[in-house]
C-alpha cells in the first residue's frame, strides 16, 4: 500500500481545507476502495444486528490486528491526530479540518476502528487534560497511532454508576501506589494493553473526595481479566482483578484525592462518544424496519405506523441535539450535561424500538424459523439493557439532567 499525503505531519505548514481535503482523498486512493452505493432489499445479504460483537478470540485477534495496521498506516499519513497538539504527536490542525477527512473517509471501505474507541474517545482526552508530561509523551501518539488498546476500569460489583461508591483501593508505597480490588463491565479490558483506573486513596473523606485516578499497565503483575458471558451469547465485557498491583506516581491522573473530577472528565466523553456514536434508528436503519413492516404485512396498521413515526421523529431531534453538543466539544469545550440528554434519547429510541419488533414479529422474535430477518433481531432487543446500564444508567442520568439542567433539589440520600 502506498503513503501518500499533500502535506506531511510535524512540518510546521497549515495546509487548506481544499488542500487538505485532495490530500486526504489522494491517500485513501490508494491505500482503500471506495464505497459503492448500497441500497437495503429485505431478505438478501447479512441480516445482522446485534448491538454488541459476538466474536471468537481467533476473530477477535484478527479484527485487532486488521485496526491496528490500519490506525498505524492512517496516522503516519497525517490522518490519525488531525486535531492533536503537535507535542504529543498529533497535527494541530482544526476541528474543520477533522470533519472533512471523517466526511471523505465515510466514501470509502476501511477496517473498523472500534476497538480504538473507548481509548480515544474516553481514556486518551482524560491523559490530555490530567496526566503528567511523562505519561502524556509515553502513551498519547501511540494510543492515537493504534499502537497501544486502552479500557476504562470504572465500575464495582458495587459500585455501578453511583460511582464514587467504588472501594478498589490504592496506597502509597514511596514512588508508587499498591492497587487492590476489583473492576466490573470493562468492555475490551481482553485486548486493552493500558487501562484508565480510579481507586479509594483516602478511606476517611468524603466519598466524593477521597479517589485517585492512574494510568495502569494491563499486563502488570497481579492484574487479572476474566470474561463475562452475556445474554447475547457473546462475551463483550470483563471483569478485573488487581491484587497487589504496583503503578508508578508518574502515572497518576490528576491530584492525590481529585480523582472526581478526572472521572468526570472521562465520564462526559463517554456520553459524548456514547450519544453521539449513532445507534437506534441512524444506526440500524429506518429502511430496514419499514420493509420489515411490510413483509410481515403490518404497513398499514395504524399503531405500527404510529410507532414508526414516532421513532423516526424522535432520532431526527435526537441528532440535531447531539449536533450541538458536539459543536461544544468542537470549540473546546468541556461536554456538558446535555450530552446526559443524547444518551438517554439514545436508549428510549433503543427501548421504542425493541416494542416495535415485538409488535411485529411476536413469536418470530424468540423462536427462530430460519426465516431472515426474524430471530437476528433477538441480538439486539437482548442487547439494549446493556446500552441502558453504559455511560451512566438511564436512571442517574435522569437524576443529572433534572439536578444540573432542570435546577430541581438533590435527590435525598438514603439514610
Amino acid at each position: 500500500m502506498t503513503d501518500t499525503t499533500a502535506t506531511r505531519p510535524g512540518d510546521g505548514s497549515v495546509p487548506g481545507l481544499d488542500e487538505f481535503e485532495a490530500g486526504a482523498r489522494t491517500f485513501l486512493d490508494a491505500n482503500a476502495e471506495r464505497r459503492r452505493q448500497e441500497t437495503f432489499v429485505w431478505g438478501k445479504g447479512t441480516d445482522d444486528v446485534g448491538l454488541f460483537p459476538e466474536r471468537t478470540p481467533e476473530e477477535e485477534r484478527a479484527d485487532v490486528e486488521r485496526a491496528r495496521s490500519w490506525a498505524q498506516l492512517v496516522f503516519d499519513a497525517g490522518f490519525g491526530w488531525i486535531t492533536g497538539p503537535p507535542a504529543y504527536g498529533g497535527r494541530g490542525l482544526s476541528a474543520e479540518h477533522d470533519r472533512r477527512y471523517r466526511k471523505v473517509a465515510s466514501g470509502y471501505r476501511t477496517p473498523s476502528l472500534s476497538v480504538f474507541g473507548i481509548g480515544l474517545g474516553m481514556v486518551a482526552p482524560t491523559i490530555l487534560s490530567h496526566a503528567t508530561e511523562p505519561v502524556k509523551h509515553a502513551y498519547l501518539k501511540p494510543m492515537y497511532r493504534g499502537d497501544l488498546v486502552a479500557c476504562q476500569l470504572f465500575s464495582e460489583p458495587a459500585a455501578g454508576s453511583d460511582l464514587a461508591s467504588l472501594q478498589t483501593r490504592a496506597v502509597r508505597d514511596g514512588d508508587e501506589w499498591v492497587i487492590t480490588g476489583q473492576k466490573v463491565w470493562t468492555s475490551g479490558a481482553q485486548v486493552s494493553d493500558i487501562g484508565e483506573i480510579i481507586c479509594r486513596t483516602d478511606p476517611d473523606a468524603p466519598k466524593h473526595r477521597g479517589l485517585t485516578g492512574f494510568v495502569v499497565d494491563m499486563d502488570a503483575s497481579g492484574v487479572e481479566v476474566r470474561p463475562l458471558r452475556q445474554m447475547t451469547g457473546g462475551a463483550s465485557f470483563n471483569e478485573v482483578f488487581f491484587t497487589d498491583v504496583r503503578v508508578p506516581d508518574s502515572h497518576r491522573l490528576g491530584d492525590v484525592n481529585g480523582g472526581w473530577t478526572v472521572a468526570l472528565t472521562t465520564l462526559m466523553n463517554e456520553r459524548a462518544a456514547i450519544g453521539g456514536g449513532g445507534g437506534g434508528l441512524d444506526h440500524l436503519g429506518s429502511t430496514r424496519l419499514r420493509q420489515m413492516a411490510r413483509a410481515m404485512g403490518r404497513a398499514d396498521d395504524p399503531l405500527v405506523r404510529q410507532k414508526l413515526a414516532s421513532l423516526t421523529i424522535n432520532e431526527r431531534v435526537a441528532h440535531y441535539s447531539n449536533l450541538r453538543a458536539m459543536a461544544k466539544v468542537a470549540v473546546d469545550q468541556l461536554p456538558g450535561p446535555e450530552l446526559s440528554l443524547a444518551k438517554l434519547a439514545l436508549t428510549r429510541t433503543m427501548v421504542e424500538t425493541s416494542d416495535v419488533l415485538s409488535s411485529m414479529l411476536g413469536p418470530l422474535l424468540v423462536a427462530d424459523t430460519g426465516r431472515w430477518g426474524t430471530y437476528a433481531w433477538s441480538q439486539f432487543v437482548l442487547g439494549v439493557p446493556g446500552m441502558r446500564i453504559a455511560g451512566g444508567s438511564d436512571e442517574v442520568l435522569h437524576n443529572i439532567i433534572g439536578e444540573r439542567v432542570l435546577g430541581l433539589p438533590k435527590e435525598p440520600a438514603p439514610k
